[in-house]
């Protein structure tokens, strides 16, 4: 939150890993207060707004973490992102990696949370949403 109380904006870092060991997940790393959020996805970022996935919080990482790799761990995506709206159920946000933006929202359900890839999408230059279908216009 802004000094204001509306959502800070602001654009940070994000990471998503690709861990082969101890079992194949991914983590969903946002740099946030000096440090990575981290989640761990065990199937990985939702393709539609109709599969949600499990997101399973993990002790925060240092920022060097953000570009780290080796042989049982590589990045997936990597980019920045966006604080949308928050409150203390739901985060909302996108994701600007290599090759898109998409909106999600992380929901908390008690200890765990569900990662959501919302239905609406940020507009590309070209005025479509990232889906490729043009955004819904609110009256």
């Amino acid at each position: 939150m802004t000094a204001d109380g509306g959502p800070d904006r602001g654009v940070r870092a994000f990471v998503l890993h690709d861990h082969r060991k101890p079992r194949p997940h991914f983590d969903l790393r946002l740099e946030e207060d000096g440090v990575l959020r981290s989640w761990a996805v065990p199937r990985g970022l939702p393709p539609t707004s109709r599969q949600d996935r499990l997101a399973v919080p993990v002790p925060d990482h240092d920022l060097e973490h953000l570009t780290y790799e080796d042989e049982d761990k590589s990045i997936a995506d990597i980019g920045t992102w966006e604080l949308v709206d928050r409150n203390e159920r739901r985060t909302v946000f996108v994701l600007h990696g290599r090759e898109s933006s998409r909106r999600y929202a992380l929901i908390r359900t008690g200890e765990d949370y569900l990662l959501h890839l919302t239905k609406e999408q940020p507009v590309s230059a070209g005025g479509a949403s990232e889906s490729g279908r043009r955004p819904h216009r609110h009256s």
